[in-house]
This record gives structure tokens, C-alpha cells and sequence, in this order.
């Protein structure tokens, strides 16, 4: 193998591990953000309104993530840092969207999106206005990096 496979494959290694531990974090967010735990609702109790927002969380992160690395730098480091500051960012404002999606609308947002009808099986309409807020600000995000 020659030097530029290896530097390549490390990179993708060293950016995979970023674009991770950022969806890690949009998965704590959404933990955060409704009630009840996430991984049992989405696995274990088939809430489809949990589902959707993880998904749409997780998608846009790695939206963010993927223009970052695609406009950074050669400098690994470099491209490193500017991945894993836009991902952060992209998750603080997704975060802003919904405080203030949950301020213009009645009840918890978060309640309301993972218990429709009490058993999880539906997606309330509000959790589509979510998912495309998050997808609106991951396009944001990806705009202003790019």
C-alpha cells in the first residue's frame, strides 16, 4: 500500500469517529428533549414518533458532518476541528428550533411527540414540523460551511 491509502483510510477512520460521537450526541439530545427513555420506546415499544425524530436528528447531523468534510481543508486536523465545531453548532441550533418550536405550540413538544394516542403507534403532525425543522437547519448549517 502506498502513502496516500493509508493516510486516506486513517482519515476516514479519524472523521467517522467525529461524525459518531456527534450522532451520539444528537441521540442524547432527543433523549433529552422527551420523556421516557428512547432506546426502549423506539426497540422495545415500536413508538414510531421517537423513530422519526431520532432518524431525522441522526440524518442531519450526518448531513452536517459530510459537508464539512467535504469542504475542509487537506490538513486532517484542520478538517477535523471544522467537522466536529459545525456538527456541534448544527446540534445547538437544532436544539434552539425545537426550544422554540416547544414555546409556540401548546403542551410539551416532546410529550406530545412520542405519545399521540398513548401507545406510541402514531406520529403526531407536529413530529413532521420537527423533522423538517431539523432537516432545515442541517441545510442551513451544511450552506454556511460549504
Amino acid at each position: 500500500m502506498n502513502d496516500d491509502i493509508l493516510h486516506e483510510i486513517g482519515a476516514t477512520f479519524a472523521y467517522g469517529a467525529v461524525g459518531i460521537a456527534l450522532m451520539a450526541l444528537g441521540y442524547l439530545v432527543v433523549e433529552v428533549t422527551t420523556p421516557g427513555r428512547l432506546g426502549k420506546q423506539i426497540w422495545t415499544e415500536a413508538n414510531k414518533g421517537a423513530a422519526l425524530l431520532l432518524a431525522v436528528k441522526l440524518f442531519s447531523v450526518g448531513v452536517i458532518v459530510t459537508t464539512a468534510i467535504v469542504t475542509s481543508d487537506s490538513d486532517l486536523s484542520d478538517g477535523l476541528v471544522d467537522t466536529a465545531v459545525f456538527g456541534g453548532i448544527g446540534i445547538v441550533l437544532m436544539v434552539i428550533a425545537f426550544l422554540l418550536l416547544d414555546v409556540m405550540t401548546p403542551g410539551k413538544l416532546g410529550a406530545t411527540l412520542v405519545d399521540v394516542d398513548g401507545t406510541g403507534k402514531q406520529i403526531h403532525p407536529a413530529g413532521w414540523v420537527v423533522a423538517a425543522a431539523d432537516l432545515g437547519v442541517a441545510a442551513i448549517v451544511a450552506g454556511a460551511v460549504s
